[in-house]
C-alpha cells in the first residue's frame, strides 16, 4: 500500500513520486493551506494539501488525531526558511495530491507527543497500544530487537545451538514461587510454569548439545517489588568442557561485541574483577556501582573497646560490624539533610546513623564536629580520619550493627549520596563478582541455603571436603554487574551425582525429596555427564540500561503493574464454574465473606 515509510524521505526523493501509510500526528491550517504531520513507525514527515488538488483539501479538512491515512504525492524542498533541523525529513515536504482515510479514530487519551506532555503510568498501561505509538517508546522495542538480533548471532556464530524448553515443567522446592498450572487430564495434579530452564538446560549437555542458548520467557510469583515483574525474559546460555574462566571469556567478549556494534561503545577488555567479600567489605553489596568512588572502611577493631555500647555492641559481636563511609565535601550538610538520611538508611533496618563533620583535620579532635566524640580515644579518632582518608570540609558517616544491616544501610546510603551529590562517573562500569559463599545460614529455618541454586559447583572437589565445612566452601559462581545492575549471573555446574546428593543433604533435602523432586536429574548425572556451565543475562534489564529507561516495565511491551496486574486485558481475572469443575478446581469463599 506504499512505496516508502514517512521516516525515509528525504533529499533522494526530491520531484518523485510516494505512496505513504501513517498515523495523523498534528494538523496545522494555515489560511487555505493544511499541513498533516504524517507518522509511521520510522518517523514524521509533512504533508502538504492546498485548494488546487480540491479533492485531497477536502478530505484534509475532515482528518483528525490519529486518523489513519494514505496519501499519494510529490516530494519538493521545503520552502527556504521553513527547514526543520530536528527531523531526518526536515529539508523535505510532500505535496498531497491524493488523500484516503483508511480509518478514523476516537480522541486519543492522552496526546502522543512526549515531548510536551507527562502522562501517567496507569493510564499508558491501560492504554498501552497508544503508548507504544510514541516514537521514544517504539525506539525503545527497536533497540530491544537490535540487541536480541546481535546477541544471537554472536552466539551462533561460536557453534551454540538454540533449543527451546517446555514451559509446563514440574514445581521445584528452591528460589521463588512457582505460577502452578492445573492439569485437566491429571485431576488433581499441576504444572509449574518455569522460573528458568536451568534443569533441562543441564540435561541438553548430558544429551551432549554442548553449546546451547535460548531467549526465554520465566515466570515467578514473587511477593511485590519495585521493578519486578512476574513474566520476563532472559538470554539462557550453556555450554560443555568448559571452565569458569572460559565461559566468563566469552561472555565479555558477547558483551563488549554488543555495546560496540549497538552503542558504538567500547567497553574495557578485560573487565575487572572482584571477590564476593572484597565487593561486600568495600561497598556493602554484591553489585557495587563502580561510577561512584565512595567506599567502606572497616573500623570493627577500633570499637572493641571503647566506652560506647552503640560502637563496641556490634564490634564485640561475631556476626556484626562497625564501617564509616567518607563523603568528600559532607561537611556542607545541613542538620536537615542528615535527618533525612538517617530515615533513608532506616528502611534497610538500620536504628541511627552516627557522622562526625570535618572542620580541621589537622586540630585534632577540636577540629571535628559530632555528637559521638566524646565517646572515643584520641586515638581511635585518629586512626578513624587516616583509615577513610578524612579531609577538611568532609563528613563520615557511621554504621554500626549486624554485618548484613549495615552493610545494605551503609551500601544503599553510598549509592544516594552518589547520586545526590554529583559523584556518579559518566559512562559504563562492568564488573565481574567471583568467588561466592556457596551457602548462607538462616538463622530462622537454622539450614543452610544455597546462595545461587543448588546445581552450583564448589570449588572443592569431593563431597566429603564440602559436608566438612559448608560454611568455608566457595563456589564456582560468577555474576555480570553493569553500573551496579546485576545483568548476568551463572556458574558451573555439579557434574558428579556424589556430590549434587550432598548438596541436596545440606540444604535439608532429604533422599526421598530428592529423588521425588530432581531424581530425573540424578538419574542422568549417572550417564556420563561432562563438565559443563552457564549464565542467564537479564534481558529486560540489560535493554533498560542500554536505552537510559527508568524501568524495565518500559521496555517490555505488554508490562504488569507492581501489584503484577495488566490494567490494559484486565488479567488476572476469574474464571467460570464449568472451567474449574473441569479442573477439578473448588474455590474457597475469603473468609471475611464465609464468616458474613
Amino acid at each position: 500500500m506504499r512505496s516508502h515509510y514517512c521516516g525515509h524521505v528525504d533529499e533522494s526523493l526530491v520531484d518523485q513520486e510516494v505512496e505513504l501509510c501513517g498515523w495523523m500526528h498534528r494538523r496545522r491550517d494555515h489560511g487555505g493551506v493544511i499541513f498533516v504531520d504524517l507518522r509511521d513507525r520510522e518517523g514524521l514527515v509533512q504533508v502538504v494539501f492546498d485548494p488546487e488538488s480540491p479533492d485531497s483539501f477536502l478530505v484534509a479538512e475532515r482528518v483528525r488525531s490519529e486518523y489513519v491515512l494514505r496519501v499519494r504525492g510529490k516530494v519538493r524542498y521545503r520552502p527556504e526558511g521553513t527547514e526543520n533541523p530536528d527531523l531526518p525529513t526536515g529539508k523535505v515536504e510532500v505535496v498531497g495530491h491524493d488523500l484516503e482515510i483508511l480509518n478514523v479514530a476516537e480522541t486519543p487519551p492522552f496526546p502522543l507527543d512526549e515531548e510536551h506532555h507527562e502522562v501517567g503510568e496507569d493510564v499508558r498501561l491501560r492504554y498501552r497500544y497508544m503508548d507504544l505509538r510514541r516514537p521514544h517508546m517504539y525506539e525503545r522495542l527497536r533497540l530491544r530487537a537490535e540487541i536480541v538480533r546481535t546477541l544471537r548471532h554472536h552466539l551462533e556464530a561460536r557453534g551454540f545451538m538454540e533449543i527451546e524448553t517446555p514451559m509446563l515443567t514440574r514445581s521445584t522446592p528452591e528460589g521463588a514461587r512457582d505460577f502452578l498450572v492445573p492439569s485437566r487430564n491429571h485431576p488433581g495434579e499441576f504444572y509449574a510454569l518455569p522460573q528458568s530452564p536451568q534443569l533441562f538446560k543441564q540435561l541438553l549437555m548430558i544429551s551432549g548439545m554442548e553449546r546451547y542458548y535460548q531467549v526465554v520467557r520465566c515466570f515467578r510469583d514473587e511477593d511485590l517489588r519495585a521493578d519486578r515483574q512476574p513474566e520476563f525474559t532472559q538470554l539462557d546460555i550453556e555450554a560443555s568442557f568448559i571452565d569458569d574462566q572460559q565461559l566468563m571469556q566469552l561472555m565479555e567478549d558477547m558483551i563488549r561485541t554488543l555495546f560496540a556494534r549497538v552503542l558504538e561503545v567500547p567497553l574495557p577488555n578485560p573487565f575487572p574483577r572482584m571477590s564476593h567479600a572484597e565487593a561486600v567489605r568495600r561497598y556493602g553489596v554484591d553489585r557495587p556501582d563502580l561510577r561512584i568512588g565512595l567506599e567502606l572502611t572497616e573500623v570493627t577493631d577500633l570499637m572493641r573497646t571503647v566506652d560506647f555500647k552503640v560502637f563496641s555492641g556490634p564490634a564485640n559481636d561475631p556476626h556484626g560490624r562497625v564501617a564509616a563511609l567518607r563523603l568528600p565535601g559532607g561537611g556542607a550538610l545541613t542538620r536537615k539533610e542528615i535527618d533525612d538520611y538517617t530515615r533513608y538508611v532506616g528502611i534497610y533496618g538500620a536504628k541511627g546513623l552516627a557522622y562526625i563533620k570535618v572542620n580541621e583535620r589537622a586540630a585534632g579532635r577540636e577540629g571535628l564536629q559530632s555528637p559521638i566524640l566524646k565517646f572515643l580515644p584520641d586515638e581511635v579518632i585518629e586512626e578513624i580520619m587516616t583509615r577513610s582518608g578524612a579531609e577538611d570540609g568532609d563528613l563520615v558517616f557511621f554504621g554500626a550493627d549486624k554485618a548484613h544491616v549495615v552493610n545494605e544501610a551503609l551500601g544503599a546510603l553510598r549509592v544516594k549520596l552518589g547520586h545526590d551529590r554529583g559523584l556518579v562517573e559518566y559512562g559504563w562500569k562492568p564488573v565481574w563478582i567471583v568467588d561466592f559463599p556457596m551457602f548462607e545460614w538462616d538463622e530462622d529455618a537454622q539450614r543452610w541455603h544455597a546462595l545461587h541454586h543448588p546445581f552450583t559447583r564448589p570449588r572443592v572437589e569431593s563431597a566429603e571436603e564440602l559436608e566438612k565445612a559448608p560454611g568455608e566452601a566457595v563456589s564456582q559462581a560468577y555474576d555480570m554487574v553493569l553500573n551496579g545492575t546485576e545483568i548476568g549471573g551463572g556458574s558451573i555446574r555439579i557434574h558428579r551425582p556424589e556430590v549434587q546428593e550432598a548438596v541436596f543433604r545440606l540444604l535439608g533435602i532429604g533422599d526421598d525429596e530428592a529423588r521425588e523432586k530432581f531424581g530425573f536429574l540424578l538419574k542422568a548425572l549417572r550417564y556420563g555427564c561432562p563438565p559443563h556451565g552457564g549464565i542467564a543475562f537479564g534481558l529486560d534489564r540489560l535493554v533498560m540500561l542500554m536505552c537510559g529507561a527508568p524501568s524495565i516495565r518500559e521496555v517490555i511491551p505488554f508490562p504488569k503493574t507492581q501489584t503484577a496486574n495488566c490494567l490494559l486485558t484486565e488479567a488476572p481475572s476469574p474464571t467460570d464454574d464449568r472451567q474449574l469443575r473441569e479442573l477439578g478446581i473448588r474455590l474457597r469463599k475469603p473468609r471475611d465473606a464465609a464468616s458474613s
